[in-house]
């Protein structure tokens, strides 16, 4: 007989989250290889580019255990642990190595300062989310206090992404590297902030929209792969600002972006 305290585990959402983490685990391994690269005087080809991708890819995986967990009403604590767990490595581990081997690495002690306390920041910011949403049960509220770690990460990898594009062939970041941990140590202000930033848990399967809303969305999406060097760094730095311009939009406005409307709407 199963045991009746062992945690029930939904495949779908879960496995989702276990793709979080291989991708996290991935980028780990292609940024190790790029540093092993270095200091062996070769270069390091495409790793910078696969780490990228894989960040990326945890990003998108990411978002996808929690719509299906919440379309099959299956959110648990064991989902909520694991994916947790998930995000330190992609969202946390992998994008501080990624700064501290293209740019921190040249300030020593000082690098791997920063470098953990983004980490650190991500972890603690994780920890807060699991205990707010365990206290709040089954009424997890709509809105993120703080940037969200999958779109720090995010903004990290596409904007080291956007930089090896312009530096066309020479797969080494120019003078620009020396943002990046600026911004690593700002979106570690950011994580813990009081910006609140949409959590989009209304938005699922059964959104519906116009059908000039829904032709824009797939233009959009259209132009992002088409343009992934760059338009994913614009569209996590529009989700950055969003936060701050969010409290002078409209409600009506305010609405159609972030809320569900399932409403049985009546036919044509």
């Amino acid at each position: 007989m199963s045991d009746p305290d062992e945690p029930k585990i939904y495949l779908l959402p879960n496995l989702m989250t276990a793709g979080n983490l291989f991708c996290g685990f991935a980028a780990v391994l292609q940024i190790i290889d790029a540093a092993l690269m270095v200091a062996a005087g070769k270069s390091t080809g495409s790793l910078y580019h696969e780490a990228i991708a894989f960040i990326l890819g945890a990003c998108v995986f990411d978002l996808l255990d929690g719509r299906l967990a919440r379309l099959g009403g299956h959110e648990s604590a064991f989902g909520r642990e694991f994916d947790s767990l998930a995000d330190i490595v992609s969202f946390g581990v992998a994008p501080a190595l990624l700064v501290y081997q293209i740019v921190l690495i040249d300030f020593q002690k000082t690098g791997w300062m920063i470098a953990f306390f983004y980490l650190l920041c991500g972890g603690l910011r994780l920890a807060r989310f699991n205990c707010s949403a365990a206290a709040a049960g089954a009424s997890p509220e709509k809105d993120f206090q703080g940037f969200p770690i999958p779109a720090a990460a995010g903004l990290i990898a596409s904007l080291t992404l956007f930089m090896l594009w312009m530096q066309a062939d020479d797969l080494v970041l120019g003078p620009w590297k020396f943002a990046l941990p600026v911004l690593l140590l700002f979106l570690s202000f950011m994580m813990f902030s009081r910006v609140r930033y949409p959590s989009f848990k209304g938005l699922n399967w059964r959104t519906q929209r116009s059908l000039t809303a829904f032709l824009f969305l797939i233009l959009v999406l259209a132009f992002t792969a088409l343009n992934y060097r760059w338009m994913p760094a614009v569209l996590f730095v529009l989700f950055l600002v969003y936060g701050f311009v969010r409290p002078f939009i409209s409600k009506a406005i305010k609405k159609e972006i972030e809320e569900d409307d399932t409403e049985p709407k009546e036919s044509a």
